[in-house]
């Protein structure tokens, strides 16, 4: 096989643009006239037996592939088979490998000086640019093979799956590159994505983890983590990881947001959570309440109908051949003793819902809704002072405004609430007082409302602003005083 060598770096430089042309020319149906050569050769069954035939295919392919890709764009495939043929065939007698198979194995072992690999990733980014994602990948995987310790092939190997829809071989790919030290963080951000699209959040996490190592000040790496937690229901772990942001950037108004929000979540959370615990109490109670009274009432009816059988056998003693009379006895008598069978019922009912309403499970859930009370105080604290020191930094955040109204606007909407429940004992009592607490929540909301639209005009904060007007000038037309807290 012949080449063509230049030794002067001026003398290329100096060429007009003609004789270089000229040049790539011959040296293109040169690399030609060698891949019809070695092919012709193959052919031979005398020459295909020989080791050096397959080095010479090996070489002028490995050389089409670097250089003249037109003449076959899977060049560095046949050049890999050919280095392995020649190792094949080149043993000694002793059986140990020749000259040419050591010279073979060096390239397959990407030793430095060889180029095989570099013939892969050329043909392998050729091949995806021309979309053909399949024969790409095959090229990457097979240049991780010459060199499992690089990250160039293992990286393009994973976009080209992941192009290819191989999701479990992009993620393959993704880790040989995480593994060999890579630090790009898209590369982390789209491996945790792979391993979030296949519902296995803990390695997702444990992958932006590692590139926050590699990465330190990447802000997407450690938002991802914080998404990945509250979609996994690990809202304590994401709060953490968020107040940790905020220790590191206390001015990153986005974080202070997202924290104020998970505190903001939490405290909707817990309110849910009380409303359901105190429904369940507030069950047990008026069950208890509604058996009693079904036991007086067929006590009452059982006293009904004992007055009726008496006055009956009166009657009947009188008129002892009266037929209808000895009926309605038999009747009156019936419903007596199916009322004394309620009764009975019903007193094992009323005792053993008084047993369920003062045992264990009824204390515990008292205990479990004080400490929830306990701790939606500190959380709505939280949530406040956080969405404040957010608008410290930014006093137009929107995010920030719109959410704390809502946060007043929700507290006024639940504190209404016990207002609705009263009866009307209840409301002459402290209803006007309670009243007056709603109303000065509304209207804490509204600042941050009108706030909110100065800050974004078309957003959710003018028609809530709307509905608050509205709420407030009810109040107004009742003579409401609103008592701000």
């Amino acid at each position: 096989m012949k080449r063509l060598f230049f030794v002067s770096a001026f003398s290329l430089f100096c060429m007009t643009a003609f004789a270089q042309d000229a040049i790539n020319q011959a040296m293109l149906d040169q690399a030609r006239k060698d891949k019809e050569k070695s092919d012709k050769s193959i052919e031979d069954p005398k020459a295909s037996a020989k080791a050096a035939t397959w080095m010479d295919r090996a070489k002028t392919y490995e050389n089409i592939a670097l250089q003249f890709t037109q003449l076959d764009s899977n060049a560095a495939i046949t050049a890999y088979n050919a280095y392995k043929k020649v190792i094949e065939l080149d043993v000694t007698k002793k059986g140990e490998p020749g000259r040419s198979a050591k010279e073979a194995q060096q390239v397959l072992n990407a030793a430095e000086g060889t180029n095989l690999y570099n013939a892969f990733v050329k043909q392998g980014a050729e091949k995806y640019q021309n979309k053909n994602m399949a024969d790409a990948l095959k090229n990457f995987e097979l240049a991780q093979v010459l060199n499992p310790k690089d990250t160039l092939a293992a990286l393009y190997g994973g976009i080209a799956a992941q192009s290819s829809s191989k999701q479990d071989v992009a993620i393959k790919n993704f880790e040989a590159y995480v593994a060999n030290g890579g630090k790009d963080p898209s590369v982390y951000y789209g491996l945790a994505q792979l391993y979030r699209g296949a519902n296995d959040n803990d390695k997702a996490i444990a992958t932006l983890q590692k590139g926050i190592e590699r990465s330190p000040d990447n802000r997407d790496l450690k938002a991802e983590v914080v998404n990945i937690l509250l979609a996994s229901g690990k809202e304590d772990q994401a709060i953490n990881q968020l107040k940790e942001l905020v220790a590191k950037d206390p001015n990153n108004v986005q974080n202070l947001v997202n924290l104020a929000i998970l505190y903001d979540n939490s405290n909707i959370k817990l309110t849910n959570q009380i409303r359901e615990a105190e429904e369940k109490l507030g069950a047990a109670t008026s069950k208890g309440a509604g058996l009693q009274k079904q036991l007086e009432d067929e006590k009452g009816k059982v006293e009904v109908f004992d007055g009726e059988i008496k006055k009956l056998n009166a009657r009947i003693k009188a008129q002892p051949k009266n037929a209808d009379l000895k009926r309605q006895l038999d009747q009156a008598t019936q419903l007596r003793n199916e009322a004394k069978q309620n009764v009975t019922k019903l007193e094992a009912d009323v005792k053993a819902a008084a047993e369920a309403s003062a045992n264990t499970d009824k204390s515990k859930l008292e205990t479990e809704v004080n400490d929830m009370k306990t701790k939606q105080k500190s959380v709505k604290e939280l949530a406040t002072s956080t969405y404040q020191k957010a608008l410290q930094v930014d006093p137009s955040n929107y995010d920030a405004l719109y959410n704390l109204g809502v946060f007043y606007f929700n507290e006024a909407v639940e504190l209404k609430k016990e207002v609705d429940n009263m009866n009307m004992q209840e409301y002459q009592q402290k209803g006007k007082e309670v009243e007056g607490r709603v109303c000065g929540r509304f209207k804490k909301a509204k600042p941050y409302f009108e706030k909110a639209v100065q800050a974004k005009a078309d957003g959710e904060a003018k028609d809530t602003l709307e509905t608050l007007n509205n709420i407030l000038a009810q109040f107004e037309g009742k003579n409401v005083q609103c008592v701000t807290e």
